[in-house]
Formats: structure tokens, sequence, C-alpha cells
């Protein structure tokens, strides 16, 4: 049985996070046997706990974060799993929107390395994703009330899916991760639907085919109830530009008014309906703790500004993009603006940059985040896509923003987009 505390194993940080990076960087092995067995040789960490799995194409991370600062402000200790992270790898582990210290990382996996050996033995080496997990649950279990846990791809086969928390939460489906999920919308949603259990409320803004696949799923596995975004849940947002949002938010048993988010761009109010919505399912939600929760909940790096004129977002995939330049065009009218770019080549790159194009930059300089390499696209590659107008490729993603910024000017805006590992890179 794991103790989730104890005295300092030794192990530094630095050794820590190149044992756990070490495994293989992206290494995906999709699959739930490895971690049902280390959680297992933990004891089960996680049991007892309740909270939400959070599902989607897009959206999961600003829905898990609404969430957590909801629960953050009804008092409750709130564990959640962040993922990629964007400065330093403690972020993916954190209590009350606070990472780990290094220390603790450190001693967390000096904890877990004993019990992995058994696994190893049995099962082989597990992914990174799934100690990185393993490690998390050891940690938070003891300490959190509630769980908000972001699904790592799909959900069916994802580490995470070994939790049942009482609530599953699928934000939207579209075409993304379609090596390992299936090249339809709705093979892919039949994917993350795998997230929901016997019992579970499912909350989800799945439409079209994608919604009908949830609905199957949900019934066939017993779910306790289905609370759809536009049917049993309804939300009537208003824009107030770099103000972020306002929303009325209906649904079961609850009612909303005059909410108000900061998080910009006009996909951020789906996301807190569906926050609250998951909220009330869990019986956690009171007015004041939505209202101060919405308010305070930030998410760096989705639609993020930084300084006077430069924007950050992570937008990965086509349907991502296509909501970031809507976003973009009720902010900044008919100003250009120049981009830097850069994205992994496992993505539907076409996809992104036909997205892209319908921004119609001023200029986009490809480059490629040194910390992603060798997964992300090659600049010149990028480059030799872009069909639309004017562009330029740096190797490095500093010398692509400082050639941004200088080609603007002290009154033009500046994008960086197409990667979290890019934008994590570059946001300070």
């Amino acid at each position: 049985m794991s103790s989730g505390g104890g005295p300092q194993t030794g192990l530094t940080y630095e050794a820590a996070l190149a044992y756990v990076t070490g495994l293989g960087r992206f290494g995906i092995k999709l699959g739930l046997e490895r971690m049902d067995a280390i959680l297992d040789e933990l004891g089960h960490p996680e049991r007892g706990l309740r909270g939400a799995l959070v599902a989607g194409t897009n959206g999961k991370g600003s829905t898990a974060a609404f969430l957590a600062s909801i629960l953050c402000s009804r008092g409750l200790r709130t564990g959640t799993t962040p993922s990629p992270h964007l400065r330093s790898y403690t972020e993916r582990v954190q209590l009350n929107g606070r990472p780990i210290s290094e220390q603790d990382f450190a001693d967390a996996l000096g904890r877990l390395r004993p019990h992995l050996e058994p696994v190893v033995r049995r099962l082989g080496e597990p992914t990174e994703f799934e100690i990185l997990i393993g490690l998390a649950l050891d940690h938070l279990g003891p300490r959190a009330d509630r769980l908000v846990v972001e699904i790592g791809m799909g959900g069916r086969l994802d580490s995470t899916n070994v939790l049942d928390l009482g609530v599953a939460v699928i934000t939207n489906v579209t075409l993304d991760h379609l090596r390992y999920l299936g090249d339809t919308v709705e093979a892919i949603a039949a994917e993350k639907a795998g997230i929901v259990k016997r019992g579970n409320v499912v909350v989800t803004g799945a439409t079209g085919n994608a919604l009908a696949v949830v609905e199957r799923t949900a019934s066939a596995a017993g779910a306790a109830d289905l609370w759809r975004l536009g049917h049993e849940v309804e939300l009537e947002a208003r824009g107030l530009g770099w103000e972020g949002s306002e929303l009325d938010v209906r649904g079961p048993g609850f009612e909303h008014r005059c909410l108000r988010i900061r998080m910009l761009g006009g996909f951020q109010p789906a996301n807190a309906a569906l926050a609250v919505a998951a909220a009330h399912a869990l019986g956690d939600a009171t007015p004041s703790a939505v209202e101060s929760g919405l308010a305070a909940a930030r998410w760096p790096g989705r639609l993020e500004r930084r300084g006077r004129r430069l924007l950050l977002d992570g937008a990965h995939n086509p349907d991502g993009m296509h909501r970031l330049v809507d976003s973009l065009r009720g902010l900044l009218g008919e100003t250009r603006v120049h981009v830097v770019f850069g994205v992994m080549e496992d993505k539907d790159v076409g996809g992104i940059l036909a997205e892209l194009r319908e921004l119609e930059p001023e200029l986009v300089v490809f480059t490629r985040a040194a910390s992603a390499r060798p997964r992300s696209m090659p600049a010149e590659e990028l480059l030799a896509a872009w069909t639309a107008g004017p562009a330029e490729q740096r190797a490095s993603s500093h010398e692509a923003l400082a050639r941004a910024r200088e080609l603007a000017g002290p009154d033009g805006w500046v994008l960086v987009c197409g990667s979290l590992h890019l934008v994590g890179e570059l946001r300070d």
C-alpha cells in the first residue's frame, strides 16, 4: 500500500524527470492493463474519489479548468492533471491550481518506482503517460477531495479510463488523432464515449452523428443520466470583446444568469456551460461557487493575450483552428496579423493550414518547437505546404517570434499558434 507521503527519497527532480521522459517522450501504447496493474501495486489510491473524466477533441482543457475552479471555490481540494505542460513538467500534477513542487515530484516517483518492477516483469515497460498518471494519483489520492482528469487521447483505451469518478464529460467530437482513433467522426466518438461507466452522469457538447454515438453508448453502459448542451443544458452567451463573455446557463434543477468568464474566444461559453453542468451533476455547485469559480478560471496558452499585441493559442486540429479564426475576427475585426506557426507532423496539417488561410495573415513565419523534436514538422515542409501569401521559415522558434514582431511593428498583432509545445516555448 502506498503511503502517499513519507520521507524524501533522495531522488533529485532532474533525475526523476529524466527517468519519466526517458521512457519514450511520445510513446503511445493504448490499453488499460498496465495502468490497472500499477494501481493494484499502489493499493488503489484513487478509490473513493469523485470528480469528472473530461474527454473531447477540443475544449477539454478549458472545461476542466472551469470545473476545477468551481470546485475550488466551493472549498473542495481539487486535483487536476493538465497535459501537456507549457513551461514546467510539474504543471501536469496540480492541487487547487498549484503544480506539485519539484521535490514532491521526485519523492512521488521515488515511492512509485518499486511498485513498477513487478508490472515491468509481467507486462513490459509502462509509457511515460502511464507513469505520470500513476504518480499523479498516488500523490493526489490522499490529498484531494475531487479529481478533474483530462483524457490523454481518445477515451476507451486511454490510461486515465481506469478511473470512475461519477461524471463523464465529452466536450465535442471532430477528426483528430486519426492514426489511433479512426478516420470517421463516428469511430472517434465511440472511442471518446468509452469513458462512460454504469451510473455516471454524462455531460456532452457533441452534436450530429457524434452525439448519436454518445447517446447510444451512454444507454448501453447504463449511465444514470445524459445532459446534452442545447437540450437538457441550455446556454445563452453574450460576447464582451477583450473582457470575455457573459452567459446564462440552465439545466436539470439549476439556473444561473449573468455569469462572467474572462477566457477569450467565442468557444469558451460552451466549455463553461459544460463545467457548470458537471459541477451540478457532482452535487458540488452553489450559486456563489459557480459565479466566482467561472470568473477566476484561467487556462494559459488558449487564446491568451500576453502584453499589448501578442496572442497565443494551441489550436492543433482543423476544428480548433476554425474556432480560433472565428474568435479573432470578432476581436480584431479587419486587422491583419503576423503569425508564428509550428505543428506536430501527426496532425492534419493540410486541414489546419486551410483554416489558417481564412485568417488572411499578413505573414506566416514557420518554425518548430525545440521541446517537441523529432515529432514536430520541419519548418521547410510547412513553408512548402503554404500557398496563401507571404511566408518565411526560421529554425528557432525564438527567431521566428522576433522576426514576426519586427515586421508587425509596435502597432501590429502577432499570433503564435499550431502547437501547445510551441506556445509553451514562447509564452515567456
